[in-house]
């Protein structure tokens, strides 16, 4: 696994082996290469955040725990990751396994129009042909409440979104 620290002033010797040798036991679960982006962070009040994001072709899991003790999130961070591997097994051992189509060489990257407000922050993610399926359960692992994605079936640009009763909603432009 390759290992990618962010964090100002707060990455130390000792933080990199324990995250380390915590992602390490992680190995079992992939038979492919895979990078973990370890981000540590101090808020005011003693309060240290360890987010820990695991991406292996295409896959991604997500996890951020925050303690009195960096130790002790990296420690919670890492088991967080290890219950949604459990939780999501089958799933996710088709990903692992599977070879995946090759991606369009060119990456759709977002319009964005200028507007009156404040943008705090940009992502820029890879988009993968995925069913509805498989898109379900990215986005219960990375635990947001919606998810952009190319659907396999129609190649066309889907979001899936959690509804307020608990169920999902998908949308698909119309051509």
């Amino acid at each position: 696994m390759k290992y990618v620290y962010v964090g100002k002033e707060v990455v130390s010797d000792s933080l990199k082996a324990r995250a380390e040798k915590k992602l390490n036991k992680m190995d079992r679960y992939f038979n492919r290469e895979a990078e973990a982006l370890i981000r540590f962070r101090q808020q005011r009040g003693g309060r240290n955040i360890a987010e820990v994001t695991v991406s292996v072709d295409g896959l991604i899991l997500r996890a951020e725990e925050n303690s009195n003790d960096m130790y002790l999130s990296i420690d919670r961070a890492v088991d967080k990751l290890e219950s949604q591997i459990r939780r999501y097994r089958t799933k996710m051992g088709k990903h692992l396994r599977d070879p995946k189509p090759e991606a369009p060489e060119e990456a759709l990257e977002p319009v964005y129009e200028e507007a009156n407000y404040d943008v705090v922050r940009v992502k820029k993610f890879a988009v993968k042909p995925m069913d509805v399926d498989d898109a379900i359960t990215q986005m219960e692992l990375l635990g947001h409440n919606f998810f952009v994605f190319v659907n396999a079936e129609s190649g066309s640009m889907n979001v899936l979104y959690r509804r307020n009763d608990g169920a999902y909603g998908l949308l698909e432009p119309e051509t």
